[in-house]
């Protein structure tokens, strides 16, 4: 058969079949109830005949499957998925014939692995990028300080109450208090062109059109009308940056040690997306240099990961998927040649470890739960009990194993300069 499909065509002796039947028909016996036979005594000729169905169904599933399990040890088949059983014949007083058709995991031939060319460029941190990124810090200290009231100008931060009145399916949006920067470019420009001008205390009807690609999927495409009434107008301070601010913001003496902290942070971030990038190309030339087929069962297995992972997505929107029509068929086919792609890259990645000798200890596992168990905020020992109950551990080690892996292609990888 094609790529990883197989099939194995057994014959089964009729004495084999007839002591599996009557081994069904006794388990049966034990639990059956029929009118004028006492529990457990009735005459297994009543048993054939009125469990006919269910005894040919369990001797021919427990029959096909022993002897499958035996053919794949004895070949040593590395067998993926669910078998599955076809052409049945089972006629009594016969031997009983059927074909199993199952997959088997891809043998290939592991290419060279070692010293490939990726394009990759060490970080560089500017002056001017530890500045932007302490005047972050510093608008996340900013303090909005009310002003007496007046009409809203640009620069204004206005104190809204929001509700929808038209152009939204379901539950309306109702937001107590919205601050909007008025005058500014991330501020929707209807909001901006309406505002502007209002005192509070005022209430104004405002319909509002959103991009397609509006981050909120709820309004993205949509014309809604508001309700918005102006509650107050607040001016943004920000602190002054020196000593005090940087000793404001955590363990630091001064302002230079500070600035030492934040190059190191934008460093390590931008080492860790440009060897990502790297990784990823290096996985992308991988799977490029090995042609092989992919089990079904581990293409269907990805592509209920990635849908689930769209489901996530959607729902950290805030997007019901039940609210909307989706042709998840389509979704499926579109998601199909990543799921290849990653089903394969994952197998290269597993043998690369192998061969390699690549494993995930324990302390490295230990140290996974731990994060876990922070991120949570639950105790370390719960977090493990749920793990282990979920078979997460096997995953977290695998998962692992596969960022060593990566890490080691990429210590091995020839880096040249990105162009």
């Amino acid at each position: 058969m094609e790529g990883c499909k197989r099939s194995l065509e057994f014959t089964i002796p009729v004495e084999e079949v007839e002591a599996e039947i009557n081994k069904v028909v006794l388990e049966i016996q034990k639990k059956a109830r029929m009118p004028g036979f006492r529990p457990g005594k009735v005459p297994p000729s009543f048993i054939r005949k009125s469990y006919d169905s269910e005894i040919r169904e369990k001797v021919i599933e427990t029959l096909g499957t022993r002897y499958f399990r035996r053919a794949a040890e004895k070949d040593n088949l590395r067998v993926v998925g669910n078998p599955h059983l076809h052409d049945v014949h089972f006629v009594e007083g016969e031997p009983l014939k059927l074909t199993v058709h199952f997959e088997v995991s891809p043998e290939f031939e592991l290419q060279e692995y070692r010293g490939l060319e990726v394009a990759y460029d060490e970080p560089v941190v500017t002056e001017e990028d530890i500045a932007k990124r302490i005047e972050g810090l510093r608008e996340q200290r900013a303090e909005y300080v009310n002003i007496d009231p007046r009409p809203v100008e640009d620069g204004d931060y206005a104190v809204v109450s929001l509700k929808s009145l038209a152009g939204i399916t379901g539950e309306p949006i109702q937001q107590d208090e919205v601050m909007l920067h008025i005058g500014a470019e991330d501020t929707v420009a209807a909001f901006n062109e309406n505002v502007r001008g209002m005192t509070p205390g005022e209430e104004k009807e405002i319909t509002v059109t959103y991009p397609a690609d509006y981050g909120n999927q709820r309004l993205a495409g949509k014309t809604v009308t508001f309700l918005v009434s102006l509650k107050a107008i607040r001016r943004k301070e920000l602190p002054e940056v020196n000593d005090d601010f940087a000793k404001d913001l955590g363990d630091f003496q001064d302002l230079n040690e500070l600035r030492e902290a934040v190059r190191k942070a934008i460093y390590a971030e931008r080492e860790s997306a440009a060897q990502r990038k790297a990784k990823d190309a290096l996985v992308d030339k991988l799977v490029s240099m090995h042609d092989f087929p992919v089990p079904e069962a581990y293409i269907e297995r990805q592509l209920e990961i990635q849908v689930e992972s769209y489901l996530r997505v959607m729902a950290a929107q805030g997007v019901d998927p039940r609210s909307i029509r989706l042709d998840w068929d389509k979704i499926r086919e579109s998601q199909k040649d990543k799921a290849i792609h990653d089903v394969k890259a994952a197998l290269i990645l597993d043998r690369i470890a192998d061969r390699e000798a690549i494993m995930a200890t324990a302390d490295e596992v230990d140290r996974e739960v731990h994060r876990i168990a922070r991120q949570r905020r639950e105790p370390v020992a719960a977090v493990r009990m749920n793990l282990e109950k979920e078979g997460a551990i096997g995953r977290i080690a695998n998962n692992i194993r596969t960022e060593k892996t990566l890490n080691f292609l990429f210590e091995q990888a020839r880096k040249v300069a990105a162009e």
